[in-house]
């Protein structure tokens, strides 16, 4: 009984490990980021700098003011907070995103990334991967969100992007999309991807949630069914809705996201 009780404590013990642990044998790191600079810093220039400003609703408010994106208690917080100075920066909130475009990217792959939210109607974080340029458009080189959640929802919204499935509107051919509810993103879980050369495979805390395949239909290759073969690169940020899917930012409140580690492996 001893004996048996003894094997019990120990599988229960590897269960209970991240993916990344139960894997040493067939992956190995090739990218990592645990944010454990002194508080207030900046993330790590050498792997990471701020995204755009852009058009989209997810890039429309980017800033480098210094509080939307920083270092506290070992941690990576992205915030979108109210514009202090409207007279130099007239969006009315500021944003943080940040990127490893240019400065890591990669084919294939284990991707882990532990973060917690603070959920509030109006946000609109993220955990994504993109194109590493020089490539097509998007959405023709392809998307893959591992991470998304909105409002006060206790879902979590994993999906692949494509010309596939955007223009051709082939979302169901094979499904493109995933979600788990009754989860409470305000916890800190770890989203994963496993990126191979046949499939998207997601997990959230190591428990398999969905797989988006390549196809073997030859017209669907040909409509961008399977973008992913080439080095894509890794974001992580705080935005805001504009009721198009999230609810419209509450321009009075700073909205947040921590992220704990950022972790790459190769087999």
């Amino acid at each position: 009984m001893r004996h048996l009780l003894l094997l019990l404590f120990l599988l229960s013990f590897f269960l209970s490990l991240p993916a990344s642990a139960q894997a040493q044998s067939d992956w190995h790191l090739i990218f990592s980021d645990e944010f454990d600079q002194p508080d207030g810093s900046r993330p790590d220039s050498t792997k990471w700098q701020s995204c755009p400003r852009e058009g989209a609703t997810w890039s429309r408010w980017i800033s480098n003011h210094p509080d939307v994106a920083r270092i506290e208690d070992g941690a990576l917080v992205c915030r979108a907070i109210p514009n202090p100075d409207t007279s130099r920066d007239r969006a009315p909130m500021l944003t943080g995103a940040v990127e490893t475009r240019n400065h890591f990217s990669f084919t294939y792959g284990l991707v882990e990334i532990r973060l917690r939210v603070e959920s509030f109607e109006g946000t609109f974080p993220a955990a994504w991967l993109m194109p590493q340029p020089p490539c097509e458009g998007w959405p023709y080189g392809g998307e893959i969100d591992i991470f998304e959640t909105i409002d006060n929802q206790h879902t979590a919204y994993q999906t692949v992007h494509s010309h596939w499935t955007y223009h051709l509107h082939h979302g169901d051919r094979p499904q493109h999309g995933f979600r788990r509810d009754s989860i409470d993103v305000t916890q800190w879980h770890v989203y994963s991807l496993e990126w191979t050369p046949e499939a998207l495979q997601y997990y959230i805390d190591g428990d398999y949630v969905g797989t988006y395949p390549r196809s073997s239909d030859l017209d669907a290759l040909a409509g961008g069914q399977w973008p992913f073969t080439h080095p894509f690169y890794v974001i992580l940020n705080q935005s805001v809705g504009d009721g198009s899917w999230a609810k419209p930012a509450v321009l009075t409140h700073t909205y947040a996201t921590h992220f704990d580690y950022v972790r790459i492996f190769q087999r």
